[in-house]
This record gives structure tokens, sequence and C-alpha cells, in this order.
């Protein structure tokens, strides 16, 4: 393995994949630290039918071995551990694997995710892609003229909700506590929902299923019978090595110039979920790469 690289991307998923193919193809001979469940969240999912290019759809896994094949087609170095330590104070930066080894390169490209919070129930592993989902865009579609369930009392929720009642034949929210946690502007838009119901001081105990598919949620007022559970009680962004280095906001993300993958450290960049609590999408994560991966080249020009 080469002392000094010229770019690492630490993360694979559909940000750190998009910058490997574009900096290969460049000629930056990157090596990605893939992580040892590489893939990103797309690999605990079934079925994805709203990335552009799979007309038929296609099974997570699936896309995300496609895209690590083209990555290694133009000649990414791959290396499937995990990032322990960063040392991010002076150029070339300087990365710990969990091995004990020490890489060093001229830039880094920041790819690492972020994870869905769930409530911590075995039947949530379960039926998780099975009924159970952290993302009403990706898998709402799946759910059209169901009964189906929305758990959480932030603006996420009530966005799930929103989004879900377009599609759904009714959607029930549950608020753990006796209020919203969400805007005033997300409770009356839910509020103005007729298929919109909202139960407070209700809480998930158990996810009930015919060990195929879920079919119900037992809570601590009652059964619910339901054909889709959506977790909303929001993401934890994979950015806890970095902090001592990078700007994140409040609840970890990682803060990137505007129209930009720039960090607040010159020649480190980052992409993906681990910057992005807004859309958290497949594509626009590919997108971001994408930039990442042309912000990375212009910047080693230019250095």
């Amino acid at each position: 393995m080469k002392e000094n690289r010229k770019v690492i991307i630490i993360g694979g998923g559909p940000a750190g994949y998009t910058a490997a193919i574009y900096t290969a193809r460049a000629g930056l001979n990157p090596l990605m630290v893939a992580g040892m469940l590489y893939g990103g969240q797309l690999m605990n999912t079934t079925d994805v039918e709203n990335f552009p290019g799979y007309k038929n759809g296609i099974l997570g896994p699936e896309m995300m071995e496609d895209l690590r094949q083209q990555a290694l087609r133009f000649g990414t170095e791959m290396i499937y551990k995990d990032v322990v330590e960063v040392d991010f104070s002076k150029s070339p930066y300087e990365i710990l694997v969990d091995d004990g080894t020490k890489l060093k390169s001229d830039s880094i490209i920041i790819s690492t995710g972020a994870n869905a919070k769930y409530l911590g129930l075995d039947s949530e592993k379960k039926y998780s892609g099975y009924g159970v989902s952290a993302c009403a865009t990706c898998d709402g579609f799946f759910y059209r003229n169901l009964d189906v369930v929305v758990v959480g009392g932030g603006d996420t929720a009530c966005e799930e909700a929103l989004y879900l009642s377009n599609i759904c034949k009714t959607v029930t929210i549950l608020v753990r506590s006796e209020s919203f946690k969400a805007s005033q502007i997300m409770q009356d838009r839910v509020n103005g929902k007729s298929n919109i119901s909202i139960l407070f001081n209700t809480h998930v105990e158990e996810i009930l299923g015919d060990g195929k598919v879920v079919n119900g949620v037992m809570t601590n007022t009652g059964l619910i019978e339901c054909m889709g559970v959506f977790i909303a009680i929001g993401h934890k962004p994979n950015s806890d090595i970095f902090l001592n280095y990078l700007e994140t906001d409040s609840e970890g993300y990682i803060i990137t110039e505007k129209n930009s993958t720039k960090t607040n450290i010159n020649g480190i960049f980052a992409c993906g979920d681990v910057q992005d609590k807004i859309y958290r999408q497949a594509i626009t994560a590919a997108g971001t790469g994408c930039m990442a991966a042309l912000d990375c080249e212009r910047y080693l020009s230019n250095n």
C-alpha cells in the first residue's frame, strides 16, 4: 500500500462509491476505507424503486454491489477496515484504522453516513424491511392504500406522516409524550389531514407480524392494526471521530460551505448523509459524492 495517497475516501454507500468513481476516473488513484459494514444503510434495505436507472427496482445490497464494482473497475483501491482515529491538524492528513495501520493523504472525502435511531425492540429488527422503515420517501409507495403507523413527535414525524397521508389509507402518529415537539406549522398541517390521527402518551411495546410481514403494533394503550411502521425519532450522523477537527451543527452533522462539500479544513470534504439532514436519499447522496470528488480534484490541482 502506498505511503502517501492523493485522496482517501472514508466510508462507502452511494456518496462514497460515487466519489470513488469520479476520483478514480480523474486519475487520482483513490483509496476507500469502506469499513467492516460497507455499503451504507442500503445494505439493510429490500426493494429500491426510486433510484434512476433501475426500471424494475433493485434490492439495496445489489445496487450497492453494482456501485462498488463500478468503483473497482476504474481502479479504486478498497480496504474493509474501520477508521478509529484521525489527525487533521496538518497535511498530509492521517487516519488510523482498526488493525493499527496509519494512512496518510493529501485530501480526505468523508462519506460515513448517518444511522436512523430506532426503538431498540427485537421485533423491530425482525421486521426491518418487511413492514418497519425509517424512510417514508423511500418506502411509502409499498404501503399505498394501507394503514400505517408513524412513531415520533417532532417535525420529522410530521413530515413523514404528511407524505404518507397522500399514499396510505390511514396514518396514525404515536407520540410518547402529552404533546408534540414539532413546530406549530407542522402540527397544524397534520391536524388538517382527515386521514391522520394522533395518539398522545402512547408508545410501542411490540411490533406484531405473521413471521413474514408486519400486521400491527402493541402499545401501552392497546393494539393498533397496521401494515407498516415508520420510525421517525431522528438520525445520528457518523461523525464522532471527526468532532475534534471539523465544524458540526448541534446534532453532529458536518457543516459544509454553501453549494460545496468543503469543510472548515482545506482539503477535507464531506458528502452524503453525514452532512445532509434534509434529503437523506440515495440519489442526493450520490450527487454530493460527485460534488466532493470534483471539489477534491480542483483542490489537488491547485495545491
